[in-house]
């Protein structure tokens, strides 16, 4: 029964699909394609086309839900010739389609199992497999292929929709600007040896140290005068008899000889009786130097004297004491200027109630560490003076080493080969040949040179502390003043336009200048006085890339700002308009006055750009005037703007922001104005720090090959080989490059 039911619904479904079908048009479609598209099998179309169809136009076939694409695309394929045929035979067509549908008719009644599993196996090819697992690099490429393909098109249409002259006007009065690169940090070591904190001196006032260093300097200084006498005398004492001449009787004794050259010694020693107390002050507190080996030099050397004197048992050879005493004449010598530097700098920190304090932060542009010239109290500048120097700072390393050296191959050269008798002249050779004479000089002379050249420019270092940050020092902040100091730039004249009056006008520019924080406050400010108008409060202030300034006055809408910026803001200016360096004010949009300015460069500024140029040390213009632009610059003052950094002006206000926080370690002081004093400290400072270490290693490296040339000479009692007069040469020669090296320093 239920057999019956089901075959007469399907039936009844049937003659309804085909009533539907009747009711439309019969062009279209035939129940052998929608029983094909139904049942999913693709079976060949042997109707035609109606009587309503034109020859030559194709049926449309609408697929039904669940049929594969390939499936249709097979069928269509397959019905086109077959409908060229079916239009040829219309009426035969007609009949075989009534034929077809009975017969699809008994098939729906009698094989409905065939139909389920035709029906499966079509569902069965419209299965779309899984797609395998992707890696994840080629996600990530495709990942990143699809945000670059659409980060293109954005490009693009933005491109499109801007106009080609909107952009041709903004790139001709916005001026190009630099961004800052990232730079790959390297990573910190995993570990790393931890320096020993040093307890800093009590931070004295720069009178009190100009006092303090102003003490016996004089009477070092004569002091210096004996021992450089005493130095020629002793020279002569060894250069006389290698010249042929004979002295007189009884001087021409050996012994005679050797006791001259002990007392030479003698006095020597007294005369820097406070430098070799200063040496073992320091060699207590664990901080050994030159001074330090000069001081066992002195008293090997007098040992091995006195017992020359006593034994004569050296072929006739003479002690070292006449090296002894030109080293001591060399140390006292550079402390002597080192103390005179010292005093010198101070006095000139001290001229200035508030001088310019010129650091080195960190992370300024492009994370690196820049120059940066600021106001301030110049906190630590006294305990930065006290600290010990660079060259200090090696002999502390080096010289215990060479401390132990002298002794251990002054044992081995003795003791080592059973000759005990050798002691006293191996400890005096090789202590001898271990006091560099450059010991005080190397940082002492370039330093008393170089304050005697940046003093008459009111420049003053702030110790090795400041620079030994010279290092790191690529690149130097110039903002407004550092350009054009106070008085270098001009008001040439005034033009007020509409109905507004001059002190109005002044006064909203002079607030807007001020605002700004620009180089020219001080120039608006006394215009402003001298008109007795008023600031005005202003709101809403704006910063523009094009060079200028918008807030809101009263009301008002105020714009200052160069031509290019007017331009930009499409602000109407008087034709034949033939003012290079203005500053403009509108109001409203409304040009409202003009202000020429002239720019005067000072002289110091072409040498001290070439110079931070050749020492290699990057420029970044942080300026805050609109009218300060490389272009500007280069045109009218022919400076090379194109190996200076120009940032956005966002990052112009941040990097001459006056309340940032800067490094407390001083590099100097500056107590005048302009772009001279600070390139002098800067370029300074690099080339002061490069020659004081250069030096001392040099020094190092000579000391302990004289140590070494002295214990195989001593080994192999070879006296005339390790005369006084040879040792004096070999020393002398390691000294040269020091001298010429510290010449160098203040010649830029």
């Amino acid at each position: 029964m239920r057999d019956n039911e089901k075959d007469n619904f399907k039936a009844s479904d049937l003659s309804d699909v085909k009533k539907l079908i009747g009711d439309t048009d019969k062009s279209i479609l035939s129940i052998d394609d929608i029983l094909a598209e139904y049942s999913g099998r693709a079976t060949k179309k042997t109707s035609s086309p109606s009587s309503g169809q034109q020859e030559g136009e194709k049926a449309t076939v609408v697929a039904f839900p669940g049929v594969a694409v390939a499936d249709r695309e097979e069928e269509e394929e397959e019905g086109f010739p077959e409908e060229q045929e079916e239009s040829l035979e219309q009426e035969e067509g007609s009949q075989e389609e009534e034929e077809q549908e009975e017969e699809a008719t008994e098939e729906l009644e009698h094989e409905p199992e065939q139909e389920l599993d035709t029906q499966s196996q079509a569902d069965s090819d419209t299965i779309v497999s899984f797609p395998e697992e992707e890696s994840v690099l080629s996600a990530f490429l495709k990942d990143l292929t699809r945000k670059a393909d659409a980060y293109a098109d954005q490009m693009y249409e933005q491109s499109e929709q801007m106009d080609s002259e909107e952009i041709e006007r903004l790139e001709r009065w916005i001026p190009g600007t630099d961004e800052e690169e990232e730079e790959n940090i390297p990573a910190k070591p995993l570990f790393r040896w931890g320096r020993r904190q040093e307890e800093l001196p009590p931070d004295l006032s720069p009178q009190e140290l100009s006092r303090q260093y102003g003490k016996g300097l004089g009477g070092l200084r004569v002091r210096n005068l004996f021992l450089f006498f005493l130095s020629v005398l002793s020279i002569a004492q060894l250069i006389i008899p290698k010249l042929g001449y004979v002295w007189m009787e009884p001087l021409n004794q050996y012994q005679v000889q050797i006791w001259i050259a002990i007392g030479f010694l003698s006095v020597a020693t007294l005369l820097s009786v406070d430098l070799l107390w200063e040496g073992l002050q320091r060699t207590i507190h664990g901080r050994f130097g030159m001074d330090t080996l000069a001081l066992c030099a002195i008293l090997c050397t007098l040992a091995d004297s006195i017992s020359l004197a006593f034994t004569l048992d050296r072929e006739g050879g003479l002690p070292c004491c006449a090296v002894v005493v030109v080293a001591l004449f060399f140390l006292s010598r550079g402390r002597y200027q080192k103390r005179s530097a010292l005093r010198l700098n101070c006095r000139t920190a001290a001229s200035a109630a508030e001088p310019y304090l010129v650091t080195l932060d960190e992370g300024l542009w492009n994370g690196r560490p820049a120059y940066c010239k600021h106001s301030g109290i110049p906190n630590g500048f006294g305990s930065q003076i006290q600290m010990d120097d660079g060259a200090q700072r090696i002999y502390r390393r080096v010289c215990p080493v060479l401390f132990l050296a002298c002794i251990l191959f002054s044992i081995l050269a003795s003791y080592g080969m059973e000759r005990g008798d050798r002691l006293l002249w191996s400890l005096s050779t090789t202590f001898t040949a271990a006091t560099a004479f450059g010991g005080t000089l190397i940082f002492g002379r370039p330093l008393f040179k170089m304050t005697k050249r940046l003093s008459p420019n009111g420049v003053s270092l702030g110790g090795w502390t400041g620079v030994a940050q010279s290092k790191h020092g690529e690149k130097v902040l110039l903002c407004d003043g550092d350009l054009f100091p106070p008085g270098y730039v001009e008001l040439n004249g005034i033009k007020v336009f509409g109905d507004y009056s001059v002190e109005r006008v002044i006064g909203y520019t002079a607030t807007l200048i001020r605002d700004s924080g620009s180089g020219l406050t001080k120039l608006f400010h006394d215009l402003l006085r001298a008109q007795g108008g008023l600031f005005r409060h202003a709101e809403d202030i704006a910063f523009h890339e094009g060079g200028g300034i918008s807030a809101s006055i009263r009301g008002d809408d105020v714009l200052v700002g160069s031509a290019a910026f007017m331009n930009l803001m499409d602000v109407p200016l008087p034709q034949g308009l033939n003012v290079k360096n203005a500053v403009f004010c509108a109001i409203d949009g409304e040009l409202v006055g003009i202000f020429a300015l002239n720019y005067r460069l000072p002289d110091g500024v072409f040498p001290s750009v070439e110079g931070f140029f050749k020492e290699k040390i990057g420029i970044v213009l942080a300026t805050r005037d609109f009218n300060l632009i490389p272009a500007m610059l280069q045109q009218r003052f022919k400076l090379a703007t194109n190996k200076m950094d120009f940032p956005p002006i966002e990052r112009r206000r941040e990097l001459s922001d006056p309340d940032q926080v800067h490094n407390p370690i001083l590099t100097g002081l500056l107590c005048r104005e302009g772009l001279l004093p600070f390139a002098e400290l800067v370029i300074g400072v690099k080339r002061l720090r490069w020659a004081t270490r250069f030096g001392a290693v040099l020094s190092c490296i000579g000391s302990l090959l004289g140590i070494l040339l002295s214990y195989y000479l001593t080994s192999v009692d070879a006296y005339g080989s390790l005369s006084t007069l040879n040792l004096m040469v070999y020393m002398l020669s390691w000294f040269a490059p020091v001298w010429f090296l510290t010449s160098w320093v203040p010649r830029y």
